[in-house]
């Protein structure tokens, strides 16, 4: 049976720590750019972004080393990865590799989406004061 394959309990269990609750809509904002704001929500590998873009609003063409899902939530918003773009609204989904190119921006409505990403986002973390990457050790930390 299906159920019986997904709540399977796998090996011994031995938590790796106690879990939490938060509410993401009440974390501090960080305004990117004016219009764009980022309420990150992070665990020990994974990361989930919360991103309110006000209208006429532009994520610029940028690519990471981190792998990247993103799910609108509300609103559209048009949406350029690789070599495609298209306006996307709730339900969509947009599927971005590593170091894929992509931008985002709004024209005449908001936005509300959510990013996952594995590992957590460099970039955001530094923005969050969690640390900047080390140069020596991390070859994609960049100047």
């Amino acid at each position: 049976e299906q159920s019986d394959r997904y709540f399977a309990r796998q090996g011994e269990a031995r938590p790796e720590g106690e879990g939490s609750f938060l509410k993401w809509d009440e974390q501090k904002p960080i305004e990117v750019v004016p219009g764009l704001t980022f309420q990150p929500v992070l665990g020990d590998q994974l990361m989930a972004n919360f991103v309110y873009f006000e209208p006429n609003t532009e994520a610029p063409l940028h690519w990471h080393i981190e792998e990247q899902i993103s799910l609108v939530l509300e609103g559209e918003f048009e949406f350029e990865v690789g070599s495609q773009k298209k306006i996307v609204k709730r339900g969509d989904a947009i599927l971005i590799p590593p170091n894929v190119p992509h931008a985002a921006r709004t024209y005449d409505t908001t936005c509300l989406e959510m990013d996952i990403f594995n590992p957590p986002r460099q970039g955001l973390l530094e923005l969050m004061g969690l640390g900047a990457a080390d140069e020596e050790t991390d070859p994609s930390a960049q100047s």
